[in-house]
């Protein structure tokens, strides 16, 4: 299991942002602030498979990063950090694409209900990816049209955000692509 303990997350209760434990947050389905990123290669995305350690959703594939920002940080730092964290990415931009809300059981009595900032960036020749495994066990570049059609077909290989990202919001996210 990944060390969620002393982890605090941006969330609102009872109409104002504090800072709440993140499994408490999940338990209780408490809206709260997130960051998603989309790495691109052209019509290509870098996917991520969650590592089995992880408290929730093992083992589905999902977008390229996603967490949770520390108390003060802005959000395009949160997301430049966790693509290092998470793959050993450096030295990409990340541009705001937009910012989304959405609500997801994912399982194991746990709720996502986010607000969430999603950044795309390009990728570099030569990206290299170091991922860190307790996070990932595996990526995969995949062509976005490909990726929605197998997440329509086969939704349970997938994280609950990906399947609303893709089946939802899609033009809002990659429309300028």
């Amino acid at each position: 299991m990944d060390v969620i303990a002393e982890e605090m997350v941006p969330a609102w209760v009872d109409g104002r942002l504090v800072p709440v434990g993140k499994l408490e947050v999940h338990r209780r389905g408490l809206r709260h602030k997130a960051v998603s990123v989309f790495v691109m290669d052209g019509p290509r995305v870098l996917l991520q498979q969650r590592a089995m350690g992880k408290y929730h959703t093992p083992g589905l594939w999902t977008n390229t990063c996603c967490t949770h920002p520390r108390w003060d940080e802005d959000a395009a730092a949160c997301a430049t950090r966790r693509l290092r964290e998470e793959l050993g990415i450096t030295g990409l931009d990340v541009a705001f694409a937009d910012r989304l809300e959405y609500r997801a059981d994912v399982g194991a009595g746990l709720i996502e209900h986010e607000v969430v900032d999603v950044f795309l960036a390009r990728a570099t020749a030569g990206l290299a990816l170091a991922p860190d495994p307790a996070e990932v066990m595996a990526t995969a570049w995949a062509d976005l049209d490909a990726l929605a059609a197998d997440v329509a077909a086969r939704p349970g290989r997938f994280t609950p955000w990906l399947r609303i990202y893709l089946a939802e919001h899609r033009t809002r996210i990659f429309g300028g692509l």
